[in-house]
């Protein structure tokens, strides 16, 4: 027998089993060997890439079916046909590797084994995707099957396509290297798992009291100060955990209640939690393994990728904490009190060996090691390191269970990743990245403004569905293209996607990230989502910068210091826009200011930017006599 709860652990909420007895120590033991396998792989290890790729697959496979139940009311029980299919698409991903040469050997003609396996291998993959993201994934690689076998034979003009063979489909989804194991799960097998593992081996150290308590330390004492720790937490956690529902639900669980005790309102405290979190996934160095999937995407240098990425993804946070500040003070909420915040200095003596794996990780990479090598390299060193302090020394069943929660905790992302190969192969295959630009380019014409509205409209009715990992591949396929064909450069282009793949983690309907916090704030799901769609709207407006000034480092250093200094003060005025208070309340016409004085400080002209300064310092001014001109009445 198991329990059921909700997987947060992943980029999506699904019914999951606490399992127990045989079976739990069956996915206990085969997540310590796949974590296992991947270090080997990865590092001394040597194994054609598909064929890598394909074990992959089998044990993503095997553990996702025993874990993740057939259908709800089956969730307390793994049944005869979850341990069969577990089996059968263990032997699958195998076939690969014992058969691929005998392939080779008929100059690359299938047999009808070759294409059972291979039709098995598509259907159990929509299968266990299925059971753990639900059916928009499956139902989206269905499509874009039927439109590769025949289904574009009926549509005329640009999406006109006359179809391939099932036998040709099936070849190019399980032999090929543009399919279910190509560069797609090619990102799932490297980058993503060792950070993943990293993640696990991170937080089985302690390092997440360590990163909660120092939050506490170092912004307590600030107004508003628990949720401006929440940011603080949220955004290292984010970065780390790959996942907005995961960090919403591990830091919120702290974060949140602390928030509501210091006088915050419930919405409020939930919504602080999800946008922070959301902005967890844009902060380097790990970027959620965002930046991994964007370098191999785009080969643009992974160091280049994290070093452009911090400025804006600062912006973000300090934009979050724009709305907290403010609101802090327009309910009076006063700081912490001094003897409820640890001491900074006894905060780091307890955790400072949580500092010694990510400055090796971050000194590995910058030196020029690869990714993957500065992951297996950042693992060893929290072992390593946890064993220099006492309170935080790593048991030999601590670094098993981190094995052990690496690959079950991969399972969502990684079959997320490997059913995204489905959709991209087939595009791939028909060219329709390149419809799909010619088509942006038809509807928007030459303007790249509409272009990046279609896109973020396109970003979040995919995000409804889609995890964000699956949202930001699709896009980038299809609509980076079109970006650049307006002038975008390749980095700004898929920075701006990947930012507004975020979006329907704060948007609603969908927002998961708020209806997580909301169910731990006690807060309504749809005010909740509401509240952290209005904070977190640096999300829509800083990936603008990425397009119209030099902000990711694309152009002279003067320019970008002066763009990223008034585009601050540009979120700043939103931020009282929406709050409608700055050192008082405000009435329509002052909020209406600062909205027009925020166009004038974001919009990319310098002479605007002047202005806009000036008329923020006048109003500045105003409004600070004004309120000790009340004060001093009041007195």
């Amino acid at each position: 027998m198991a329990e059921v709860k909700e997987d947060s652990e992943g980029e999506t909420l699904a019914i999951k089993r606490v399992l127990e007895g045989q079976p739990a120590q069956i996915i206990y033991t085969m997540g310590i060997i796949c974590s296992l396998f991947h270090l080997w792989v990865n590092t001394i290890g040597v194994m054609p890439e598909i064929q890598r790729n394909a074990i992959h697959y089998s044990f993503m496979l095997f553990i996702g079916f025993l874990q993740y139940p057939l259908l709800k009311k089956h969730g307390r029980a793994t049944l005869p046909i979850d341990y069969f299919l577990a089996i059968l698409s263990f032997a699958i991903g195998l076939y690969l590797v014992f058969f691929e040469d005998a392939l080779h050997m008929r100059n690359e003609v299938p047999i009808m084994v070759d294409l059972i396996a291979a039709g098995l291998a598509v259907i159990l993959l929509m299968e266990i995707t299925r059971r753990t993201t639900g059916f928009l994934i499956p139902a989206l690689a269905i499509v874009f099957l039927a439109y590769g076998l025949g289904g574009g034979r009926y549509l005329d003009g640009l999406w006109h396509f006359p179809g391939v063979t099932v036998p040709r489909m099936l070849y190019r989804m399980y032999f090929a290297p543009d399919g279910i194991f190509g560069t797609i799960a090619t990102i799932s097998s490297t980058f993503v798992f060792l950070f993943v593992l990293f993640a696990s081996f991170l937080i089985k150290s302690g390092a997440g009291d360590f990163i909660i308590k120092l939050a506490l330390a170092t912004m307590g004492r600030t107004i508003g100060g628990p949720a401006k720790m929440a940011v603080f937490a949220s955004g290292i956690m984010g970065s780390i955990s790959g996942s907005a529902v995961a960090n919403t639900v591990g830091t919120g669980s702290i974060t949140i209640p602390m928030m509501k005790r210091t006088g915050f309102p419930s919405k409020f405290a939930g919504a602080v939690e999800a946008a922070s979190s959301t902005g967890g996934q844009l902060m380097p160095p790990i970027m959620g393994a965002g930046a991994f999937i964007m370098s191999q995407w785009t080969q643009i240098p992974y160091l280049t990728i994290v070093g452009v990425a911090f400025i804006p993804a600062i912006m973000y946070f300090v934009s979050v904490a724009f709305f907290i500040h403010l609101r802090a003070k327009k309910l009076g909420i006063k700081p912490i009190p001094k003897e409820d915040i640890p001491k900074l200095r006894e905060v780091i003596k307890e955790g400072w060996n949580f500092f010694i794996p990510i400055g090796i990780l971050m000194g590995l990479l910058m030196v020029g090691y690869t990714p993957t090598f500065a992951a297996c390299g950042g693992i060893v060193a929290i072992v390593i390191s946890s064993w220099l302090n006492p309170k935080t020394r790593m048991s030999g069943r601590d670094i098993l269970d981190a094995l052990a929660g690496g690959g079950v905790n991969m399972v969502t992302t990684g079959v997320i990743l490997l059913c995204s190969g489905i959709v991209v192969g087939v595009v791939l295959m028909v060219g329709m990245g390149i419809k799909f630009s010619m088509l942006i380019t038809m509807l928007a014409g030459d303007s790249l403004l509409l272009t990046i509205l279609m896109v973020a409209i396109a970003s979040l009715i995919l995000g409804m569905g889609l995890p964000v990992t699956a949202s930001y591949i699709v896009l980038a396929v299809l609509a980076a293209p079109a970006m650049q064909m307006l002038g975008t450069s390749l980095i700004a282009a898929h920075m701006l996607i990947f930012w507004y793949s975020q979006d329907a983690n704060v948007t609603p309907p969908v927002c998961l990230a708020a209806y997580s916090a909301a169910g731990i704030s006690g807060s309504k799901p749809l005010e909740t989502g509401i509240e952290s769609w209005k904070i977190a709207k640096g999300l829509y407006i800083i990936p603008l910068l990425f397009c119209y000034t030099p902000i990711l480092f694309e152009g002279p250093l003067w320019m970008i210091a002066e763009t990223v200094i008034t585009a601050t003060a540009g979120l700043f005025c939103f931020a009282v826009f929406f709050e409608g208070f700055n050192t008082y309340n405000l009435n329509i016409l002052q909020r209406t200011a600062y909205a027009g004085v925020a166009g004038l400080l974001l919009w990319p002209d310098i002479k605007l930017h002047a202005l806009g300064a000036v008329l923020l310092t006048a109003m500045f001014l105003r409004e600070r006599s004004i309120f000790r001109k009340q004060a001093f009445e009041v007195a």
